[in-house]
């Protein structure tokens, strides 16, 4: 069911935001400035008709909360009337698209990689139309403009907090379903947390991952999880909205740690998930909004933002030592400061 935001949530705490850009081509897009009215002087920023398509609920405290903050974030500070439509399922993409398009809407975003393919379809027929897609890739279109967070800089901080608090050197990896981006971060995060747990003297660490073809299967989430523990697995990792939500309750029932992912889950249970790496959309939304609402969202461009965007803000409860909170300090420093080459660990 479509929901208009008409009343303000609590204020939300939001940093500047300078992006880059990988384009379709090449070019590099600038931050906007004040986004009172469009470049034209026609529309104000709450005259853009804007949706954002969700594939889980807002409330799943992972990656539809996520989103749903950065949409918050821009009705609070930028003035729009973002709308937002949750639990929008694979076969629905398209004509859930092709509904907003053809009722006029200036912006159509979605959240997951998963929309790529059925935006750049729609978007094909409604030019005027801009489609953004969160973790999209396709950009063949003057009038698509993906928004990439490159979550495998997320996972390294959540493999470093891994690392350094198992006992056993046993994770347990669990993603909603295989792509690419997802691929990419549960290597990134298993080869990370094993790395440092043998450096810690645990010479037989190794992770586990399985993938659940579901982001929303609560109680498969729990069986995946309780089999991994069973197995030996003494620190959780999961990436799968509401099925994530099963897999910590499985944690807190056998009594392991969880590094949560996406969003700040710590409140869940700060004795099973001891820290988190939350993913601050409501700077990176409100950047590109602002830059749409100024002209300045250029197509045929992915935007990307990461760590030295401060995108990705490690969470931690009293349950992490302050050397451990130094390490991943001091991570992320010498990311920013270029020591540091990520993709030598995807596996593809």
């Amino acid at each position: 069911m479509k929901k208009s935001l008409s009343a303000l949530l609590a204020a939300l705490m939001v940093f500047s935001l300078a992006t880059l850009s990988t384009a379709c081509g090449s070019s590099d897009t600038q931050a906007a400035g004040s986004s009172a009215a469009s470049a034209s002087g026609v529309k104000t920023s709450a005259d853009y008709k804007i949706v954002l398509i969700l594939p889980g609920e807002v409330n799943d405290q992972g990656w539809n909360a996520s989103n749903y903050a950065g949409l918050v974030a821009c009705n609070q500070g930028l003035g729009t009337n973002m709308e937002y439509v949750e639990n929008v399922q694979s076969a629905d993409f398209e004509s859930t698209f092709r509904e907003y398009a053809e009722r006029g809407y200036d912006m159509i975003m979605a959240a997951g990689s998963q929309f790529d393919e059925a935006a750049a379809t729609v978007a094909a027929s409604y030019p005027k139309t801009m489609f953004v897609v969160v973790n999209g890739a396709n950009c063949d279109l003057d009038n698509l403009s993906p928004l990439f967070p490159k979550e495998y800089e997320a996972s390294y901080l959540a493999g470093i907090i891994a690392g350094n608090i198992s006992e056993k050197g046993k994770f347990a990896m669990i993603g909603g379903e295989s792509n690419q981006a997802m691929e990419h971060l549960m290597s990134v995060y298993g080869k990370t947390a094993v790395s440092i747990s043998k450096d810690r003297g645990l010479s037989d660490s190794s992770y586990n991952l399985a993938y659940a073809n579901s982001w929303s299967d609560v109680a498969l989430g729990k069986q995946m999880a309780e089999s991994m523990i069973d197995d030996g697995a003494d620190v959780l990792f999961v990436y799968a909205n509401e099925l994530g939500l099963g897999a910590i309750d499985a944690a807190i029932d056998k009594g392991i740690k969880v590094v949560g992912y996406s969003s700040d889950q710590t409140t869940i249970d700060p004795n099973t998930v001891v820290a988190s790496i939350d993913f601050d959309f409501a700077t990176m939304y409100k950047w590109a909004i602002d830059a749409y609402l100024n002209g300045q969202l250029a197509g045929h461009t992915v935007h990307e933002v990461g760590i030295k965007e401060n995108i990705f803000v490690p969470i931690y409860t009293d349950n992490v030592s302050q050397d451990v909170i130094d390490a991943v300090n001091s991570a992320m420093d010498a990311y920013k400061a270029g020591g540091v080459d990520l993709t030598s660990m995807f596996d593809n």
